[in-house]
């Protein structure tokens, strides 16, 4: 194992404590302002620790675009994002916002890609919770946080 590995080994189980994962929620505004100014370009967390992307959705209520950085895995073309909300015991807003409004826009990087959003079915939810976990390993941890909420994923298929 390289130093890089183990740095990112590391940094990767420090998610699973609950102090770490509320100051990583905490910095979501910041993500999110660093994000927007640089137009995609540049995250708190490199790319190379975490693949992260912005997602767009339309607020269900309000009607008014709302972003959010969502860390993601590949599932062939499509990018798969986790409901998690750090493991708290509601549902984060931009999963209802793709419940009522399944187009949504990601960036990914500086590239703006328009996707359509469909809830990934238990099987495939089985099968790709490995890789997810293998990104974060604290979705392991927000299932047990979340009190018994079954976290939602959503497959974002390029339109």
């Amino acid at each position: 194992m390289t130093v890089v590995d183990d740095l990112k080994s590391r940094f990767l189980q420090l998610g699973r404590h609950r102090a770490v994962s509320r100051m990583v929620r905490a910095t979501v505004p910041l993500d999110k302002a660093v994000t927007r100014i640089s137009r995609g370009s540049v995250h708190l967390i490199p790319e190379a620790l975490l693949p992260q992307l912005t997602l767009t959705t339309v607020g269900r209520r309000s009607g008014v675009a709302r972003a959010v950085p969502l860390l993601y895995v590949r599932d062939g073309e499509d990018f798969v994002v986790i409901a998690s909300n750090f493991g708290q015991k509601h549902h984060p807003a931009w999963s209802y916002n793709l419940e009522a409004t399944p187009d949504a826009e990601v960036l990914l990087g500086t590239r703006r890609i328009p996707v359509r959003a469909r809830r990934v079915s238990e099987s495939d939810r089985k099968r790709l919770w490995p890789s997810i976990v293998a990104v974060w390993p604290a979705y392991d941890d927000y299932i047990e946080w979340a009190g018994g909420r079954t976290i939602k994923l959503f497959r974002l298929t390029p339109r």
